[in-house]
């Protein structure tokens, strides 16, 4: 089969590669119809490269059909189409059973230190291979995927494998009291579906990006926007406009991707360069983020707020401003999204006529999977209007 590989920093291509093959009595394997480029992909792309092999097919977002299931798999059949969620769970052990999937105790990366295994995502998450490919392994089929009606187009339901989750996750955990405001910062996918989620649940929501496109799209769904170029402090510009108290609540929905440390940028780049061995304990035990994004929403966040991470974050020894944030008595909740607590809760919205979250034209680029490593790069340098990206294998 056709799979996008990764195969060192900022190259990606697409190769052929063996098709994947039942290993555990309740697998399945699905022709991969539709799957996304992700914002986390970028990571892989160049920052957490030392964790990576040559070779490692890429992607977390991805729907199809069912062609095979293994003997021991009894709720789903070939032919049956589904949505398979980016963090591997099991359903059963002590973490699923309190819905903390993203943390299952089964798939768990103890060598790593780190959660659940994901699909796609180096060896820090299990070394998976992952959904921009023509076919897929899914393992513990009668849980973990999301079976979805056939009929509308898969547009309506791919972004059940993590945007929507992940975005709905960040709007629960900011927790915005009713007649609150929320302040997203960053409109890629993520800031811009939580975006359409919180302003869909009737809250006053402004979203804070760079690229004017970017901006466009969450005006659009009702956001009040502030460009962040055309400000000299963020803060005191979200403060203006909430009576000078700041917002309720902020999602942060960049992470390690941001921009303003040109230091920590220079580290990054420079650790890439190194032999994976030097690497990985670096990144690991010494890591530094880029974290202009989650300082400017601690900053701009009211006293007694919550700030909400969604933006994935790599750095071991990354600085915060724990005086700000004891002396404000702010709470700080994140983590990657638990996909499978929140899809029962998404998917009618999803299967609603009215579309009210935009999925169907949710997506800027539809492209065939042999696009991808151009895709990446046009991701990367957010050319082109470029804000979430389909493969089509």
């Amino acid at each position: 089969m056709l799979a996008a590989t990764w195969q060192g920093p900022r190259d990606i291509r697409v190769e052929e590669v063996p098709d994947p093959t039942i290993v555990d009595p309740t697998d399945a394997i699905i022709r991969v119809t539709s799957t996304g480029l992700c914002g986390s992909d970028l990571h892989l792309y160049e920052p957490l490269g030392a964790f990576m092999t040559p070779g490692d097919i890429v992607g977390h977002e991805p729907m199809g059909v069912v062609v095979e299931v293994g003997p021991e798999v009894r709720e789903l059949k070939v032919g049956d189409r589904v949505v398979v969620p980016f963090n591997i769970s099991c359903g059963s052990c002590w973490t699923c059973e309190r819905k903390l999937y993203s943390q299952c105790e089964t798939t768990q990366n103890r060598d790593q230190g780190t959660g659940a295994s994901l699909l796609g995502f180096s060896k820090l998450y299990g070394a998976v291979p992952g959904g921009q490919a023509e076919y897929l392994r899914v393992q513990f089929a009668d849980f973990l995927p999301v079976k979805v009606p056939e009929g509308p187009s898969d547009d309506r339901f791919l972004f059940l494998s993590d945007v929507l989750p992940t975005a709905w996750q960040g709007v629960r955990y900011a927790d915005v009291p009713a007649g609150g405001t929320l302040l997203v910062v960053g409109a890629g996918p993520i800031g811009d579906m939580a975006t359409r989620i919180a302003r869909h649940e009737g809250l006053r929501v402004i979203t804070v990006d760079r690229v004017p496109e970017r901006l466009a799209r969450v005006a659009a769904r009702g956001a009040e926007t502030i460009d962040l170029d055309a400000v000299d402090d963020l803060g005191e510009e979200v403060r203006s406009r909430t009576g000078g108290r700041g917002a309720d609540a902020v999602i942060d929905a960049v992470g390690m991707e941001a921009h303003g440390n040109p230091v920590a940028e220079k580290m990054i780049k420079a650790v890439g360069l190194l032999p994976d061995a030097v690497a990985q304990p670096l990144m690991k035990n010494a890591g530094i983020d880029r974290l202009a994004a989650l300082h400017q929403g601690i900053d701009a966040v009211r006293r007694g707020g919550t700030v909400s991470v969604l933006g994935v974050y790599g750095g071991a020894t990354s600085p915060m401003p724990l005086m700000q944030m004891f002396d404000k008595q702010i709470q700080l909740r994140m983590g990657q999204a638990n996909v499978r607590a929140w899809t029962d809760d998404i998917l009618p919205l999803l299967t609603d006529d009215a579309d009210p979250l935009g999925t169907e034209s949710f997506a800027t680029h539809r492209l065939p999977l042999s696009e991808a490593p151009e895709a990446y790069a046009k991701f990367r340098d957010k050319e082109d209007g470029m804000v979430k990206v389909v493969f089509t294998p």
